[in-house]
């Protein structure tokens, strides 16, 4: 079985995710992709990058340690994030996305868009969403 975890290194729910794709993974055993998804990246945007790469390094040191097999991937693509996450599950023929969920107004959700509504939408597998 192959997992893909939506993960930004930072947010309230980062570990939560986490913890819930490493509880999947040994009930399964699966093998996990973290993905982390910039919109763009320039030479200007280094930092940024060496950011998302070191939170996917440490992110990837949860499941070392329960020797989970995991593989990271930081895309940049140029594609809307939502759509850059389905895009990927269908590349490597996931059986799972696990994405995080916030709370947004009617009018946030459509001036902002959904990522998660996107990847609910559109993903070809199954996606388990935590709040």
């Amino acid at each position: 079985m192959k997992l893909i975890v939506g993960y930004k290194s930072g947010t309230n729910q980062a570990e939560n995710l986490l913890e819930l794709a490493m509880k999947r993974a040994q009930l399964f055993n699966a093998t996990v992709s973290i993905v982390t998804i910039m919109a763009e990246g320039m030479e200007k945007d280094q930092d940024l990058i060496t950011e998302a790469e070191a939170g996917l390094e440490m992110a990837k040191t949860h499941f070392e340690k329960k020797k989970i097999p995991c593989q990271t991937h930081l895309l940049i693509r140029g594609i809307a994030p939502g759509d850059d996450l389905v895009n990927f599950a269908k590349e490597v023929q996931a059986d799972e996305v696990i994405i995080g969920v916030k709370n947004r107004t009617k009018v946030g959700k459509l001036l902002l868009g959904s990522t998660a509504q996107a990847v609910v939408l559109n993903a070809p597998c199954p996606v388990v969403t935590m709040k």
